[in-house]
């Protein structure tokens, strides 16, 4: 018995000093949450999974794509920006990527990620020549400005968005100010999503600025205008990304990269393990589109999601971490 009690007090000392070395290897870890569900759940779950299954110290920051990533590039701080849509800011990733201050990890959403302008599934319908934007900018009667119904408006995302960059740079190359629509700033993720919801339940006409994967396109049925172009690169990166060219041509809208990106300093630190999580950390729209869409029907936050998202999908994880942090965040949970 004698035996018996100092292997297991051993092997007891041997664990919580593991579990104390990579806490203190791990140490204090900056994660930027972004203002739309998705990157909000997925900076929860990176909290939960590196706090309980690594021993991190982590901190959540609220940020935005556009000053978030300068501000890992220029001031190595967050750490971790675990959505980053980089085909929207190519210049300052693309930079920060060369001078070595910036690091790709995975590509989180697997199968990438969609932006453009949408319209009402029962638009389209009854108006089946509307397909371009082109189309679109024809009929402002369709689409009426709720202060001026003689022109038409076209919804864009909150500042501080790429998103919202481009799709006033868009709005510019497609002339729609002079085919008679303004450009409605709708101040913030809520009031974009508040827009949507009213058009529906009124049934009226709603042209404007999303994305996919979202819970709200799961509930509302919307159909991506067409552009009408094929996508030049060499075009997006001169000017449909700079908020201040004034000259942008039409473009179409590519289908988006989504990464996590980390700055240098916390990759040389975190080398190892928890590297390997955030290298192989990735999941496709439909696992997001499902997670957002309980989040909204329960109400819940990024806490409440990434927490029933570990709950219900065990076999997905567990794939993304050592064995020994998946028994620690299991115990957690």
């Amino acid at each position: 018995m004698k035996y018996l009690f100092n292997s297991t007090f051993i092997a007891v000392g041997m664990f919580a000093m593991a579990n104390s070395a990579s806490a203190a290897d791990c140490g204090e870890v900056t994660i930027a949450s972004m203002n739309w569900q998705s990157a909000e759940v997925l900076a929860s779950l990176d909290k939960f999974i590196l706090t309980e299954g690594y021993g991190c110290d982590v901190a959540i920051i609220q940020g935005d794509t556009v000053p978030t990533i300068t501000s890992m590039t220029e001031k190595a701080q967050p750490d971790i920006a675990p959505e980053g849509w980089v085909d929207l800011l190519p210049d300052v990733v693309n930079a920060g990527l060369a001078d070595g201050k910036l690091l790709e990890a995975s590509t989180v959403l697997s199968d990438g990620a969609v932006q453009g302008w949408w319209i009402p599934k029962y638009i389209a319908d009854a108006h089946p020549d509307i397909k371009t934007i082109d189309d679109v900018l024809k009929h402002p009667e369709l689409f009426p400005d709720s202060e001026n119904s003689s022109k038409g408006t076209i919804y864009n995302g909150p500042q501080g968005w790429g998103g919202t960059v481009v799709s006033a740079q868009l709005y510019k190359a497609f002339e729609a100010e002079k085919a008679g629509f303004t450009l409605s700033d709708t101040g913030s993720a809520a009031g974009l999503d508040g827009s949507i919801a009213k058009a529906y339940e009124r049934k009226q006409g709603w042209v404007g600025y999303y994305w996919a994967p979202t819970a709200l396109l799961g509930k509302y049925d919307m159909v991506k205008v067409q552009h009408g172009v094929s996508f030049d690169k060499a075009e997006w990166k001169r000017c449909n990304t700079v908020a201040d060219c004034a000259d942008p041509k039409k473009n179409d809208w590519p289908k988006d990269t989504v990464k996590t990106l980390v700055t240098k300093s916390f990759s040389e630190r975190a080398d190892g393990p928890i590297m390997d999580y955030l290298n192989h950390r990735a999941w496709s729209n439909e696992t997001v589109n499902k997670l957002m869409a309980w989040m909204t029907d329960n109400q819940a936050n990024g806490d409440d999601g990434a927490k029933h998202f570990l709950e219900e999908n065990p076999d997905l994880w567990t794939k993304w971490v050592s064995p020994d942090a998946a028994e620690r965040i299991k115990a957690a949970l």
